[in-house]
């Protein structure tokens, strides 16, 4: 089962397949998540997210510790 990124909130799409006769069937867009391990200085810890790659570029230009603080005000464990 794909999973859905714990920054942006992405989660999987669905559409259709459409062969050469085009014919359709239905399809699933999975999210390209991966599990990230950042330390952030506030919790002095390392937390371990389930990112998508839009995520990690999110991080990278905001920071850790604004991420993490938006993630544990919308009520999410982490």
């Amino acid at each position: 089962m794909a999973g859905t990124c714990q920054v942006t909130g992405a989660g999987p799409g669905f559409g259709n397949t459409i062969s050469h006769s085009h014919r359709r069937n239905r399809r699933r867009f999975d999210v390209n998540v991966q599990k990230k391990t950042y330390y952030v200085p506030s919790l002095k810890r390392n937390v371990t997210l389930t990112v998508s790659a839009k995520g990690i570029k999110v991080i990278d230009a905001r920071g850790i510790e604004s991420v993490v603080a938006s993630i544990i005000a919308r009520g999410e464990k982490i």
